[in-house]
């Protein structure tokens, strides 16, 4: 039954996309600000980050815990989830117009459309860089993360990974604003993420250079400030024999990002490449989930 639910959830991805409106981790986002505008003032800060990660996460969790336990109708339901959880079509529908933006020679409208899907600052950022970044980082939240946790725990544990992955795209920032409120919020993702990472980074490796992409992962991914979007966009593009990093600038802070990768800087062809990596790492983990609920049967 887990495969089949895999299956049609990825297949609902690809055929529908995420929903055009009222798409739960949209309201959720939109939630999640309004408190943070409400509490993220005065003392006690980081406890107030910490108690509002529950207040948000586990009601729904829960919920849908107790959903999934109707026979026939949870299954449906835990479909459902899963879909609204995975963001590979809405990943390529929104870098696909920055291809063709590139393309046409219109770096204008590729860079707006680039900053749509990435914290960077519009005016600063490297269009052909920042999307292939966002698309290999993207694949392991918005994909492999969901895939892994719906394979552990369920809808429920894919939609907790979801939700605290929203919260801290919302609150996870290190700057004077969300350094303390986000504080929960960043560990509890780096928390969650940090075995789904390296399996899409191993991901990646297998479905790319595999060499080349083991080794900037061992050797650069260490040298990456997060603990897992290291391994991802070093074996990524690694994998890709492309190279990423250097100087990004957020809200007017330029940070040193470690160059990942070996070989030349990203071109537009590399966007459609690393979507590509993506859809074939995706139809490793699909063959893998079905071996594997095969064997449980028959076992």
């Amino acid at each position: 039954m887990l495969a089949l639910q895999v299956i049609a959830a990825v297949l609902i991805d690809r055929w529908l996309g995420e929903p055009a409106r009222w798409h739960p981790l949209v309201g959720f986002g939109r939630c999640a600000n309004g408190l943070e505008a409400r509490f993220n003032r005065g003392a006690s800060r980081r406890l107030k980050g910490l108690l509002l990660v529950g207040v948000l996460v586990a009601p729904p969790v829960l919920l849908i815990a107790a959903l999934t336990q109707i026979p026939i109708i949870g299954e449906l339901i835990a479909v459902l989830v899963l879909w609204f959880t995975l963001g590979l079509e809405s990943l390529k529908r929104h870098i696909r117009p920055i291809l063709r933006a590139l393309l046409r020679g219109d770096r204008a409208e590729a860079r707006q459309r680039t900053a749509w899907i990435c914290s960077r600052d519009a005016a600063e950022l490297e269009v052909e860089r920042t999307a292939v970044e966002s698309v290999l980082e993207n694949g392991s939240d918005a994909v492999f993360g969901a895939l892994f946790w719906f394979c552990i725990a369920g809808a429920p544990g894919a939609l907790a990974f979801r939700l605290i992955n929203t919260l801290d795209a919302c609150w996870g920032y290190r700057s004077e604003r969300f350094s303390q409120f986000g504080w929960a919020a960043a560990r509890l993702d780096d928390l969650v993420g940090l075995i789904p990472a390296r399996l899409t980074a191993l991901s990646y490796a297998l479905c790319g250079h595999t060499r080349r992409a083991l080794h900037c992962w061992r050797t650069q991914a260490p040298l990456h400030d997060s603990p897992n979007a290291g391994p991802v966009m070093a074996a990524g593009a690694g994998a890709l024999r492309v190279q990423l990093g250097g100087p990004t600038c957020y809200r007017g802070v330029w940070v040193e990002k470690p160059l990942l990768g070996e070989g030349e800087a990203a071109q537009p062809r590399d966007l459609s490449r690393a979507l590509h990596l993506v859809d074939r790492a995706l139809g490793l983990w699909i063959s893998l989930i079905v071996l594997l609920t095969a064997v449980e049967v028959l076992l």
